[in-house]
């Protein structure tokens, strides 16, 4: 269904994406490479992190690659769903949070 609605990265994307800037495309890849390396935290580990931070962003390309980043690198289909509730969580939690922003407006009304 994504490729109704999102255009899939060719090689072409690609190559032209670093011909305009290469210094800077080879910068980004460079720094994906060190933060998904093997650190403190395992691969897999931080692969289940992106999975969840790119439900947050809504990135359908970084769901569908770090999807499959995870699975490759050990992570269950249940783990995988595990973090895409705990970005549920953490994306509602920020809009109930914010209502106070909202309390507070009604007050100020209120009380003109």
């Amino acid at each position: 269904m994504s490729e109704l609605h999102f255009p899939q990265t060719t090689c072409a994307h690609t190559e032209r994406r670093h011909a305009l800037a290469p210094e800077a495309d080879d910068a980004f890849r460079a720094f994906s490479k060190a933060v998904f390396a093997e650190g403190a935290l395992d691969v897999s580990t931080k692969q289940i992190i992106a999975v969840a931070v790119a439900h947050v962003t809504q990135c359908p390309w970084c769901i569908e690659g770090h999807v499959k980043a995870a699975r490759r690198a050990g992570a269950t289909q249940e783990q995988i769903m595990e973090a895409i509730w705990v970005a549920a969580e953490m994306r509602a939690g920020a809009a109930f949070a914010h209502s106070v922003k909202a309390l507070d407006v009604m007050e100020d009304d209120a009380a003109r």
